[in-house]
């Protein structure tokens, strides 16, 4: 039996797949999963409550997925017998974590606008202080930088992650003298607010302003018209691949201290639709 302490991943539909990737990985190897919901705002002295709970239930090992990627200090409880981090890093490097790689899926982004021939390009940013705020953010500079493109701080706009943030951060963009040709946002629900205020400017996507998102959300980039290209967070192989070592170590079979030092980093993949325009077929005066 492996425990599985989620916080709020449960009711998350997008991050719901850590879960899925968790318990097909358990079943394969003849393990199943117990759940335990806890919260982002759980006190230090209630998930080690948790875990303990889990001890007295006997669980061969536990999982503590976090439902964004985020920085933490692992539960004290953790460290008493196998357990492994999923979406969240260790700052004590104690126990072994899994997290998606940021800064490669918004490099490829941005690659992908830089690729089209768009040169002015602009980014709806994050205001939470979070590593994937940090790590995209660095990751368009840097994409920029090397394609020998000019950094333009006022073509960065930051806002709250969802869509009303996404539409005002979009706004301001695409309401000036000089407007970008294509947008890279921190997420999709972003990318829907930039949907939203490219439309009551009359700008048509893709061919007057090129978009992609982020977090690959089937709900929203699907939906959308045109249905949105996003990079997405590998939440089922981080599950998978958290109970795999788990399992490994719980059998002997590998020694968690091996992965305690970096946390161990999983592409996110590209997915292509319908949102990002060749810059031949754009007008930039439209």
């Amino acid at each position: 039996m492996i425990g599985f302490i989620s916080e709020e991943i449960a009711t998350t539909p997008h991050a719901g797949r850590i879960i899925l990737g968790a318990e097909e990985a358990a079943r394969a190897r003849g393990y199943r999963l117990m759940i335990i919901n806890s919260t982002s705002t759980g006190s230090s002295e209630s998930n080690d409550n948790l875990i303990e709970d889990l001890q007295d239930r006997q669980v061969d090992g536990i999982l503590y997925a976090t439902m964004y990627h985020r920085r933490l200090a692992a539960p004290r409880a953790l460290a008493t017998m196998p357990a492994v981090l999923v979406d969240s890093e260790d700052v004590t490097r104690t126990v072994p974590s899994v997290i998606p790689d940021e800064v490669a899926g918004a490099r490829s982004a941005v690659r992908t606008l830089i690729d089209a021939g768009h040169t002015r390009i602009g980014m709806l940013n994050n205001t939470d202080d979070v590593p994937a705020t940090h790590s995209r953010l660095t990751a368009y500079k840097e994409t920029l930088a090397e394609s020998g493109l000019e950094i333009d701080d006022d073509l960065i706009q930051s806002d709250v992650s969802e869509v009303s943030g996404g539409y005002q951060a979009a706004l301001g963009l695409l309401s000036s003298t000089v407007r970008p040709t294509a947008i890279f946002c921190y997420n999709d629900r972003m990318a829907m607010g930039a949907y939203r205020a490219a439309s009551e400017l009359g700008l048509r996507i893709p061919a007057d302003v090129s978009i992609v998102g982020f977090d690959n959300q089937q709900l929203i980039a699907e939906n959308l018209y045109p249905a949105l290209t996003t990079v997405a967070l590998p939440h089922y192989e981080m599950g998978a691949w958290a109970t795999e070592t788990l399992i490994n170590a719980i059998e002997g079979k590998v020694d968690l201290n091996r992965f305690v030092e970096h946390p161990t980093v999983l592409p996110c993949p590209l997915t292509l639709r319908d949102s990002v325009a060749e810059m031949s077929a754009v007008d930039p005066t439209a």
